[in-house]
């Protein structure tokens, strides 16, 4: 069986015969498969009534903890400001995140998972968790390890070369 990528690389040999296609292999792979998780990966957060953006958002201020700025959220999910700010007033709507102005600068704001957001995502984090896993189940263990391997020594590359996309 052949994936959607192997198609497209037959296409483009035909046109361009001796053309190195080895990068389109890899990350055409690569933006294929993110392309299918982003629509797969949300149906236990759609049921939620959450996007991916958002859980973002709702799991990384449950992971750190405690009150984050908007900057510092948006370094933890890999978002610019502007689109935390969007996600955040969102989540603000829906009673699932609080903000706090700073005492000394009111500029600043210090946000943080409301009860209602914090059950949020104690819930829908196993379930979200276990979903993913279910997608990988035809991919034996041994080769689940190495391709995140993998993917880790891809992003630590990716990372020094592009050094980092800024926040």
């Amino acid at each position: 069986m052949e994936d959607a990528v192997a198609v497209v690389l037959r296409q483009w040999e035909s046109l361009f015969p001796g053309l190195d296609l080895a990068p389109v292999a890899v990350i055409g792979r690569l933006n294929r498969c993110a392309a299918l998780l982003q629509q797969v990966a949300d149906a236990p957060l759609g049921r939620a009534g959450l996007s991916r953006a958002e859980y973002e958002i709702l799991i990384a201020l449950r992971r750190v903890g405690g009150e984050l700025t908007p900057g510092r959220l948006a370094r933890e999910t890999f978002a610019s400001g502007a689109a935390v700010t969007k996600r955040v007033k969102q989540l603000e709507e829906l009673g699932l995140v609080a903000r706090r102005t700073d005492a000394r600068d009111r500029r600043v704001a210090h946000l943080s998972l409301t009860r209602r957001g914090l059950e949020l995502v104690d819930r829908l984090l196993p379930a979200q968790i276990g979903y993913e896993n279910a997608l990988l189940e035809g991919l034996p263990e041994e080769r689940r390890q190495e391709l995140a391997e993998l993917l880790g020594e891809f992003l630590v590359l990716l990372e020094g070369r592009l050094g980092g996309l800024p926040c």
